[in-house]
């Protein structure tokens, strides 16, 4: 850990970042960025498709610790870089499909559906306007009576994974699924824990960050027994940094002690910019591409892609 880089981040505070973004509007790397939420990227920005696809489970009991915006700004980011990204939203809020512009009312097909069986991948999935590459399946109101309905089915954990069967999103050709949860340890959690490769854990470098943690890693430690054998924690993603306060510090080396090299070297740090965009259907990356926080978005996804590359050929 002593050689680990590590990335600047915010300590000027929302103010500064706002005067900042100005300033940033107009350099190549921003045009680039602003391209590219529109159009292919180029060879030259492409990240590396994975040998085999992605199957990854965001998933925090703890609310407010940046879950959806990370699902969603992660997948954006990995889709306008070339690769073809699905997000599953499986939090009835259906925060993840409003950031990724996906229409969730009532009566459109939904993640609802999926679960029952009634529909596919193919048929529950939109296009999201932040990226040709990336499509959502959107949760809406549907989901909330979800749990006491599956409760009564067989293989009720499992309704998920039986969605996303390999055949299915090898005919979709999607290099990653995202699957956002809702802030419990219910039932749709354990399906996207079940239905999963590789777990990521956003972690709010503020107090009582890792509370409750240990009660997550147990559970996903009893879908590993029972349910899921394939499942890892494979990456931890420190958000809502601070650079001006010893607390983020602090709760950033306890967080890299415990997980070791599974904690990204990238940080995303607090923005008022990475807050505001849901509110306009948007993710950072579109509302603001000159931000801190979508450039740390962009650092985090290169690293994700590059890490599971370097994961298959090692």
């Amino acid at each position: 850990m002593g050689g680990m880089r590590f990335p600047a981040v915010a300590g000027e505070g929302a103010q500064a970042e706002e005067a900042s973004s100005d300033w940033t509007a107009w350099t190549p790397l921003v045009e680039e960025v602003k391209r590219s939420t529109s159009s292919p990227a180029p060879e030259s920005t492409r990240l590396p498709k994975p040998d085999e696809r992605r199957i990854m489970t965001v998933a925090n009991q703890k609310g407010g610790v940046g879950k959806t915006t990370s699902t969603v700004n992660l997948a954006t980011a990995l889709a306008v870089q070339g690769l073809r990204v699905l997000v599953i939203d499986l939090d009835p809020q259906g925060n993840a499909s409003t950031a990724l512009g996906v229409d969730h009312q009532a009566g459109v097909p939904s993640v609802y559906q999926l679960l029952l069986g009634e529909i596919g991948v193919a048929d529950a999935a939109a296009t999201s306007t932040q990226s040709e590459n990336l499509s959502c399946v959107p949760a809406t109101i549907d989901l909330a009576g979800a749990e006491v309905e599956l409760v009564t089915m067989v293989a009720r954990e499992a309704r998920l994974r039986e969605a996303l069967r390999p055949a299915v999103l090898d005919e979709l050709d999607y290099d990653y699924v995202f699957i956002d949860c809702p802030p419990s340890l219910g039932l749709l959690t354990v399906n996207a824990l079940v239905g999963a490769h590789e777990v990521v854990i956003p972690i709010q470098c503020e107090y009582y960050a890792l509370e409750g943690l240990g009660q997550l890693i147990n559970n996903i430690e009893l879908v590993q027994s029972y349910l899921n054998p394939g499942l890892n924690v494979s990456t931890v993603l420190l958000t809502m940094y601070d650079g001006r306060t010893k607390l983020a510090e602090q709760v950033t080396e306890e967080v890299r002690n415990y997980f070791g090299e599974r904690a990204l070297r990238t940080v995303i740090p607090r923005s008022v910019k990475i807050s505001e965009a849901p509110g306009f259907g948007q993710t950072v990356l579109s509302y603001d591409p000159g931000s801190r926080g979508s450039m740390s978005y962009l650092d985090a996804a290169r690293e994700i892609a590059e890490r599971g590359t370097e994961r298959k050929t090692s």
